[in-house]
């Protein structure tokens, strides 16, 4: 009989959860092969519920940790306590964390002490600034010190973590998930029917299109129509 590899997949934002549904989604096709389950810490309570609804993922574990006066202190420590019960009973080969978040940093450790094999998704960006972006430049870090295998987005990345004296064997350069996830929103957004799309869909008039924008920090958008 086949072992298969349990991989367990730990995001909590909306950023996380858009740029991981590709990878749920890859892995939940080769079940053959691998034991996947997804946890979701809800760093972000309704923006993670809406990306979970578009991409039709049902969390296995959802710790709807999001709470008022939410602060770091409370939110490191309670994520990596209450991941430490589902590491314990599902013992899983690989975790994969993704990108900067304080849930990513509390997964990695989390992970790293259950001994699994930890992977992090978009890996290797930094600024060498550890005040900027806070906190997330030292949350990046200290996941790439846990780590065991590095998804680097860019060439540029992979330099990054080299110059970490990172093991070359241990990254690979695969590009942005979140351009998978754009491929596979078009495909949603024309041919499946859900309450997000529809809402969508009735609010466009003949011939209009859909333009997706993404921003971060309240940063300045200026669309220009021509």
């Amino acid at each position: 009989m086949k072992i298969k590899k349990k991989i367990l997949l730990v995001f909590g934002t909306r950023p996380e959860a858009i740029k991981m549904a590709p990878l749920v989604k890859e892995f939940q096709m080769n079940a053959s092969d691998f034991d996947t389950r997804v946890c979701v810490t809800a760093q972000h309570r309704e923006m993670l519920d809406q990306v979970l609804e578009f991409f039709e993922i049902s969390p296995d574990y959802d710790l709807d940790l999001m709470k008022p006066g939410q602060n770091l202190y409370s939110l490191t420590s309670t994520i990596i306590e209450s991941l430490k019960p589902i590491l314990e009973e599902y013992t899983p080969d690989y975790v994969f964390v993704h990108g900067d978040t304080t849930t990513t940093m509390a997964s990695s450790i989390a992970s790293f002490y259950s001994g699994a094999k930890v992977c992090h998704i978009e890996a290797g960006l930094r600024t060498f600034n550890k005040l900027s972006p806070f906190p997330e430049e030292i949350n990046r870090q200290i996941a790439g010190r846990v780590c065991d295998y590095h998804f680097a987005p860019t060439s540029t990345s992979k330099e990054n973590l080299l110059k970490e004296n990172i093991a070359e064997q241990t990254i690979m350069v695969t590009g942005n998930t979140v351009i998978d996830a754009l491929f596979e929103s078009v495909i949603r957004v024309k041919n499946l029917s859900n309450p997000t799309v529809d809402s969508i869909k009735s609010k466009l008039k003949d011939g209009q299109e859909v333009i997706l924008v993404t921003s971060s920090r309240g940063q300045k958008l200026s669309i220009l129509k021509s």
